[in-house]
């Protein structure tokens, strides 16, 4: 497999959020901003990288009967240093996110990952997977917040863009996260095919 494929596989392609609809969970809880949604992706790329890069010096190592238990071990390791970091580091996007962190561990992207690419690849391939479905995570997870954000409180990042004007609650609210997921999944979906 080429870099490139993995790049256009994680951004694009097999992107976590638009095409494989995986990780639902932090994408719908978290995104009530655009801070938050950058944060989560990040952190999660983040795990995925490094569990990638983990999982694929040690595939060999590894027993089969063993090996989906030894996988949530190492990713756990790394979403272990995320949630000391962000605590110690931001405290505040750690009270707004800390719930969410440790369930980093069980979500299906990070551990698919590990079981169908990086047990099978080399690091330098493990490693730009990694890199790329997280950052494709990232970027569905921002503009997710963004627009949520957007709609639902007249801001971008904290930073007011419609002044004076009260945003309509439904988008910060759960019900939005599902309208907002739907529709740019819609229209993601809508610009891959007309390519």
């Amino acid at each position: 497999m080429k870099a490139v494929d993995i790049i256009k596989n994680g951004l694009i392609k097999e992107n976590p959020t638009w095409v494989l609809v995986l990780g639902m969970c932090p994408t719908l809880a978290t995104t009530t901003s655009a801070v938050n949604g950058l944060c989560m992706g990040l952190a999660t790329a983040f795990v995925l990288m490094m569990s990638n890069i983990v999982v694929s010096l040690l595939k060999s190592l590894i027993p089969d009967k063993v090996r989906i238990p030894a996988f949530i071990v190492v990713i756990a390791t790394f979403v272990t240093v995320v949630q000391l970091f962000m605590e110690a580091y931001l405290p505040d996007l750690f009270e707004t996110l800390g719930l969410f962190i440790p369930l980093i561990v069980v979500n299906c992207i990070v551990l698919g990952r590990a079981e169908a690419f990086a047990s099978k690849n080399n690091v330098w391939h493990s490693f730009l997977d990694g890199l790329f479905m997280g950052l494709g995570f990232t970027w569905a997870l921002t503009l997710i917040g963004m627009v949520r954000e957007l709609l639902g409180a007249g801001a971008i990042f904290g930073h007011s863009i419609i002044g004076g004007a009260d945003g309509m609650l439904l988008f910060i609210l759960p019900p939005g996260g599902f309208i907002c997921l739907g529709l740019l999944m819609a229209l993601v979906n809508r610009l891959r095919q007309a390519k």
